[in-house]
């Protein structure tokens, strides 16, 4: 149990990212603050800087160098950015106007659509699937291996069950049947699951599964299921995609401010690239904005599918995305699939 402690600090990021619990706001911006924005008495200029606020873990990860570049005045225009732990806090925040773009889970983007009367669009993928399915020894070489095991995750009730349930059924396999699956609160008891029963297997989150190697050199990644689920989209007209985050606007803020919107989404892209290109430079600015520390950064992040996919390939492959939630619980995308207004092209 020693090693599992130094773990505790990116178990709380991973579950940040795919079950939404978590504490208090981590200040990372142009002006860094640890404390909430004030609620304005108007929305934000392009004067006053675009205010982007992302979860702590993988979706903030591509925005590093954007940041960097806004703190040291080399972006193309004034932003300022904030990271939360906390879902609901970035959601209240768009709701009220006190944040103009976010990066969110892919399914909390569409509930709040859904829930708050289309106010915003998605602008973009930014993240696709993060989940890994680790064991010990060589055991699992494909999903259907994963037959009569018995499996520990985390994620029960959100994307991670509804990912798992899916790759698992599109591969003849019964999830409530042909695999035994424990659910835990944290990726922690995964982990010392494991380490108890050589024969178990865990689904884990990056950037979760890098710490976890580095500490238990037993461990191997079996599975990438962001690459099981494209292997069963393969054959599909229009193919889907595992997606974890999105980024989001305020409609109100994109009508205002057409300009700023699309200069946010070129900074964006710029720096997405950047970082899928630099991974040593990235890591550090990855560790910079106590996203994750730098050295789990430099393992994690060619491992935490960054992108940046807008326009019609984005509306295919998350509308697809957010079907196969819809089958599984209608209530996990707000209850209906939004409708096209929902995705933003420029």
């Amino acid at each position: 149990m020693k090693k599992l402690l130094p773990l505790l600090l990116c178990l709380t990021l991973a579950a940040v990212m795919l079950v939404g619990c978590a504490a208090t706001p981590q200040g990372a911006a142009s002006a860094p603050s640890s404390q909430p924005q004030p609620e304005p008495s108007a929305p934000a200029t392009t004067e006053t800087g675009m205010r982007v606020t992302a979860l702590n873990g993988p979706t903030a990860m591509g925005m590093v160098k954007l940041m960097d570049d806004a703190e040291n005045g080399a972006a193309s225009q004034a932003y300022t950015f904030a990271i939360q732990t906390m879902a609901d806090e970035v959601t209240v925040g768009l709701t009220q106007g006190r944040i103009d773009v976010a990066a969110l889970p892919a399914n909390a983007a569409a509930a709040l659509y859904n829930n708050a009367g289309g106010e915003i669009q998605v602008l973009a993928i930014n993240t696709l699937g993060v989940l890994y399915v680790v064991e010990n020894g060589e055991s699992i070489g494909s999903v259907e291996d994963l037959r009569g095991k018995t499996l520990y995750a985390t994620g029960k009730g959100t994307t991670p069950e509804y990912a798992l349930n899916y790759v698992l059924s599109q591969n003849g396999i019964d999830p409530a049947a042909d695999v035994t699956i424990e659910w835990q609160s944290e990726a922690a008891a995964c982990l010392a699951a494991l380490s108890t029963d050589q024969a178990a297997v865990a689904m884990l989150p990056q950037p979760f599964v890098t710490t976890a190697l580095k500490q238990n050199d037993g461990l191997r990644v079996a599975l990438d299921l962001t690459e099981e689920w494209d292997a069963i989209q393969a054959g599909s007209e229009s193919p889907s995609a595992l997606i974890t985050g999105v980024v989001v606007a305020r409609r109100d803020f994109i009508e205002q401010n057409p300009e700023a919107v699309s200069a946010f989404l070129d900074d964006y892209q710029a720096s997405v690239e950047y970082v899928n290109a630099n991974v040593d430079q990235a890591a550090e600015l990855v560790g910079k904005y106590g996203i994750v520390t730098a050295e789990v950064a430099k393992e994690a992040l060619p491992s935490c599918n960054i992108t940046f996919i807008e326009g019609n390939e984005m509306k295919q492959k998350l509308s697809g995305y957010l079907s196969v939630l819809l089958e599984q619980n209608p209530q996990s995308i707000g209850g209906v699939l939004p409708g096209d207004a929902f995705y933003y092209s420029r």
